[in-house]
């Protein structure tokens, strides 16, 4: 039985992509989580996994420090411990001896401040991108409308293709978590508002939401204008600012929530909303 820690790891990875279909970003994530504890732990195989190592490395990513200096946010920690406990959980399967994957706790974090807009925000921000004329504005307004009237991840957002998307007919399938399809529905003012942003479009790219090319020439040597995620959160800063939202960090998941809130609002049972979620 195979024992070396590392082609035990690989063989996760590889058990994730195939067998559990999760996504790149997933493996990416997963595999630079386990190098994490790996470089800290220096075993060679499963078997020198022990309670205490696990508790010492708890208190490293603890007490570690992020790019800007700070320490790393409870939720961070706890993504790291979710990969540890997934791969003792799959060594456990291959019939690995290691620590048990339910010996390893998660650790108590801060609570998720939940912001979402009233009624009259949304209104300004929804209206901010007020320049029909300009193709930015038109993206901006498309993306802000879409992202309310679907309640759409950031990153679902991100990975739609024009092609693969029915304006006219108000249905988007989208590939949430887990690769599991759900449907979203359209508002006729978002319809409205892609139509206007695909008209004005002159580019061959396949993305829904692409950067602006500054000049024809630029169009041309660019072969991916996908826009990121990080890119969506700067454009709804901006509209927050210019709608006058203040005490509030207005950000692509706040759309999420103020789409969740206001289909409660007007009598939509729970259940129904997780679904139309994703979750």
């Amino acid at each position: 039985m195979i024992s070396d820690i590392k082609t035990l790891k690989i063989q996760y990875l590889e058990y994730l992509e195939i067998e559990k279909n999760r996504s790149a970003k997933t493996l990416e994530n997963y595999g630079r989580y386990l190098d994490r504890f790996l470089g800290f732990a220096k075993v060679a195989s499963a078997g020198d996994i022990s309670e205490d190592l696990i508790r010492q490395y708890r208190l490293h990513l603890n007490r570690l420090k992020d790019g800007q200096g700070e320490p790393l946010k409870k939720i961070t920690q706890n993504y790291h411990i979710i990969a540890l406990r997934n791969f003792l959980k799959y060594l456990a399967k291959r019939g690995v001896r290691t620590v048990p994957a339910e010996k390893v706790e998660l650790g108590k974090q801060e609570e998720r401040e939940v912001v979402f807009l009233e009624r009259d925000e949304l209104a300004r921000l929804l209206k901010a991108p007020d320049d029909s004329n300009n193709l930015d504005a038109l993206r901006d307004r498309a993306i802000l409308s879409t992202l309310f009237c679907t309640g759409m991840r950031v990153s679902e957002l991100c990975s739609l293709d024009r092609n693969k998307v029915d304006v006219s007919g108000g249905e988007i399938p989208i590939r949430g978590k887990g690769s599991k399809i759900r449907l979203v529905f359209l508002s006729d003012q978002t319809k409205k508002d892609l139509s206007e942003y695909l008209k004005k479009r002159t580019d061959v790219d396949e993305a829904m939401f692409i950067r602006i090319p500054r000049t024809k020439n630029a169009l041309a040597k660019e072969s991916d204008l996908r826009l990121t995620s990080r890119s969506i959160q700067r454009i709804i800063k901006k509209y927050s600012i210019k709608a006058g939202i203040v005490g509030k960090n207005v950000s692509p998941h706040s759309l999420r929530h103020s789409y969740a809130t206001d289909l409660l609002r007007n009598g939509a049972d729970i259940r129904s909303v997780q679904a139309l979620l994703g979750h």
